[in-house]
């Protein structure tokens, strides 16, 4: 098949992209390089089945040639990122997924929706199934990317209804593995980046929110599964086998680092920053027969490795 990657060239992105590439497919990555970077699509560059193509989903695009199918991961996802420039943001969701749209519907393509586990906000239900509507401050710091990713939620359907246009909504948890950015102020990244530099592991609030991760390969399997399923989704992606506090995570990654950095810790949590976030991941098992497989300790092992590479 011919697919395309919006937000190719990011995290998630390029995984994806590599593995597609390994599967026999051609791909094209359309991307803005705001946030995609072009090193974790060097490699994929040598691949006489990819090609990029630098656009923003915020303005209408156009590709010669059929598509297959559309995943699109275009839209900053770490705070950092996304509260950068809010509008922007709120853009590439809203605009930019009436684009993506247009796209799949021009094209006759499947279209697959990366979402994300802040459509719960704060939640009041943990774990998060997919049932759970959520608990979002509309007005918040964070609401450019929260409410964004909810409207185009909203939009994949109503072009399903309206249009008949096939979708696939997954609802992405914490993720983590090479090509993350070391400024993308994901937590992960800012701990293994401070750890290596034998810096201060800097926790917002009191160490005590919990996560659980997923690792980037498991990730782009469930993507990929969702895709080719009969499913439309929502679907949540994520490892709930392990829910860490911030606190206990900042003292593992030093550990694997062999790091000389202290933890301290600013006790002012971040605006509307969930206190706890674990998927319900019933439906991906009982759906797609997926569920994540990649230990946690050796996931943060193949990270620490590559970032050791760029730090």
């Amino acid at each position: 098949m011919r697919i395309l990657v919006t937000g190719g060239a990011g995290f998630i992105g390029s995984h994806l992209s590599a593995r597609l590439l390994a599967a026999g497919h051609e791909v094209v990555c359309l991307d803005n390089f705001l946030t995609g970077q072009h090193r974790t699509i060097a490699p994929l560059e040598k691949n006489k089945n990819f090609s990029v193509i630098t656009h923003d989903i915020i303005e209408p695009f156009f590709i010669d040639g059929h598509i297959d199918q559309v995943y699109n991961l275009a839209c900053p996802a770490s705070p950092v990122h996304y509260q950068k420039n809010a509008i922007r943001t709120i853009k590439a969701s809203t605009i930019g997924v009436i684009n993506v749209l247009g796209f799949a519907r021009q094209h006759g393509a499947r279209v697959l929706q990366a979402s994300t586990s802040e459509v719960y906000g704060d939640p009041e239900q943990h774990p998060q199934p997919e049932s759970y509507r959520g608990n979002v401050n509309t007005i918040g710091p964070r609401a450019c990317y929260d409410e964004g990713k909810r409207v185009a939620e909203t939009l994949m359907f109503d072009y399903h209804r309206t249009h008949g246009i096939e979708i696939r909504v997954a609802r992405i948890f914490n993720t983590y593995g090479p090509h993350m950015a070391i400024d993308d102020g994901r937590v992960i990244s800012n701990f293994i980046t401070q750890a290596l530099r034998n810096k201060e592991l800097r926790i917002d609030g009191d160490g005590s929110q919990t996560r659980s991760f997923c690792y980037v390969d498991d990730l782009v399997t469930g993507l990929i599964t969702l895709m080719e399923s009969n499913q439309t989704g929502p679907i949540n992606l994520g490892n709930p086998g392990l829910e860490l506090s911030m606190a206990a995570l900042a003292e593992k990654i030093i550990a694997l680092s062999d790091s000389r950095s202290t933890i301290t810790t600013t006790k002012k949590f971040r605006d509307d920053d969930p206190m706890q976030r674990r998927p319900d991941i019933t439906l991906a098992k009982e759906l797609l027969g997926w569920q994540p497989k990649v230990d946690f300790t050796q996931g943060l092992q193949k990270t620490i490795a590559y970032f050791k590479t760029v730090v």
